[in-house]
């Protein structure tokens, strides 16, 4: 036998401790009444008191009597029989009264189910339905699926479930982001050991191709020093490459240390190339990151000189550094914001990504990179563009926990 659903079992049990109580009482309290009226009719009691009292009445009126005192029995002989017939009318009616009082019970027990049923059958909807609709929400967060959007019509219920549909959202949202990371993780850990083998595979050949060109180098006629010039610049571009290759290819090793985030961002900002105005809006008193220096500053370096890119030699560059809250966490942010050509909405999305580039020459691997600098100290990138007008890049990155943060991990 299929298993009767959630609400059938909820308005049966409902339904049953309404009734069957009301039931119940509605027995015992019949009986009671039919049994009670039957005793306190106390026909038999009055029937016995007529009897002898008729026989009373007959022996005295045998007697010698003066007008007043047969008056007086005359008058109790009335009274007699008048209470015998309301005896025998009160008895009348309490023989009735027990299935009055019975069909009355019955029908206030079917009225009182009629009404329980309803009242259950509103409490199981008001129950039933936002438990089944929450259980379909752990369906779609269990394959991975959007959750119905905020203004969607959902099933009332009490408030406690509005909250519940809040904390099952907050935690789909959770689970999205750490499924998004997760996958993140394993397609940038996927990409570094690319890199790593290219960057091998580069590596390998190089050393004796550099050492060849130089030898020949030495030994070229001047006819040939054009050929050995484009040779030592091509291998300098392998080499640079494969160098770019290897440095995306691991992560920031080593034991972290404090970071002074005024003087990194200095630091950063002294690779500007001439022409372009630089400004620095950075405290000193802002808040540490703990992390490595070397990683961060070639993360902030390689945006920096990509916003020079983007000047085309003249232009202006800010950098804003400053205290945010995230999550109950005190956080720093570093914007890079040029006035240089834009990004297209469509390029926008993929400049993380690496490999991907617009400069030509290029490895498209400077702001990957840089992205996973950031993530390796559990931090975020974000980027915003208006083409013509701009772009700015934002590194978001935990401060230096008071009481201590333990060191970074290697790990994706």
């Amino acid at each position: 036998m299929n298993q009767l659903r959630y609400r059938t079992r909820l308005i049966l049990i409902l339904s049953l401790f309404a009734i069957v109580p009301a039931a119940l009482l509605t027995i015992i309290w019949g009986a009671t009444v039919s049994s009670a009226v039957a005793l306190v009719s106390a026909r038999d009691a009055w029937e016995s008191v007529a009897a002898s009292g008729q026989k009373a009445v007959t022996a005295v009126k045998s007697a010698r009597l003066t007008a007043q005192q047969r008056q007086l029995i005359e008058a109790h002989e009335r009274e007699l029989n008048s209470s015998l017939e309301q005896a025998r009318r009160y008895n009348f009616i309490a023989s009735r009264s027990g299935r009055v009082v019975i069909v009355a019970g019955v029908f206030f027990l079917a009225l009182f189910g009629f009404i329980a049923t309803r009242v259950a059958g509103h409490l199981s909807r008001q129950m039933s339905r936002p438990l089944d609709e929450i259980v379909g929400w752990t369906t779609l967060i269990g394959h991975g699926e959007p959750l119905p959007p905020r203004d969607a019509k959902v099933a009332r219920g009490a408030p406690e479930f509005a909250m519940l549909r809040d904390r099952m959202r907050e935690m789909s949202d959770a689970l999205d982001a750490g499924r998004k990371r997760a996958a993140e993780a394993e397609r940038l850990r996927a990409y570094r050991e690319s890199a790593r083998r290219v960057a091998h595979e580069l590596k390998n050949p190089l050393t004796p191709i550099r050492f060849a060109i130089a030898h020949i180098a030495r030994t070229a006629t001047p006819d040939q020093k054009e050929s050995v010039e484009v040779l030592e610049t091509e291998s300098a571009r392998l080499e640079r490459i494969a160098r770019a290759f290897a440095e995306f290819g691991r992560l920031p090793e080593g034991p972290s240390s404090e970071i002074d985030v005024a003087e990194l961002v200095r630091y950063s900002a002294s690779t500007v190339p001439p022409g372009i105005e630089v400004t620095v809006n950075a405290d000193d008193e802002l808040p540490r990151i703990l992390g490595h220096h070397d990683a961060l500053a070639g993360a902030l370096t390689n945006v920096i000189l990509n916003a020079a890119d983007a000047c085309n030699g003249k232009g202006a560059i800010t950098i804003d550094a400053s205290v945010s809250r995230a999550n109950g966490r005190e956080m720093i942010r570093i914007d890079v914001a040029d006035n240089g050509k834009g990004i297209a909405p469509a390029d926008l999305e993929r400049i993380w990504d690496p490999y991907v580039t617009q400069k030509a020459g290029g490895t498209g691997l400077g702001l990957a990179i840089a992205r996973q600098a950031v993530l390796a100290h559990d931090g975020t990138v974000e980027a915003e563009s208006t083409l013509g007008k701009g772009t700015r890049i934002r590194f978001i990155i935990p401060a230096r926990q008071t009481g201590g943060q333990k060191e970074l991990s290697n790990g994706s």
